[in-house]
């Protein structure tokens, strides 16, 4: 009888791990992936390297009301400055990103 309490909890610990590893951090994993990039855009520095996790943040031009805001990811808070300075030099950046991804 023990045994069979213990491989139906094991069975049950099993399940919670399956559920919680498909939840958020699956999604993290995902978005990770279409994101062209390995590297911050601004310092060439990697992302989620010696800097820590990524400043990640949706960029919208201020200009345009009907942009739907793009994904951005940065090595550190500190490089949003730079960026901030010319969005379109480095929004190009990641254009050609894609573009080489999809190639």
């Amino acid at each position: 009888m023990k045994a069979f309490k213990l491989t139906l909890l094991t069975a049950a610990l099993g399940g919670i791990l399956i559920t919680t590893s498909s939840g958020p951090a699956a999604d993290a994993k995902k978005d990770s992936k279409s994101y062209p990039l390995k590297t911050c855009v601004v310092s060439d520095e990697k992302l989620g390297g010696d800097m820590g996790d990524p400043y990640i943040f949706t960029y919208k031009d201020k200009n345009n009301k009907n942009d739907p805001g793009r994904e951005v990811r940065l090595c550190c808070k500190s490089c949003l400055k730079d960026f901030n300075k010319e969005p379109a030099k480095y929004l190009k950046k990641i254009d050609d990103a894609e573009k080489s991804a999809k190639k």
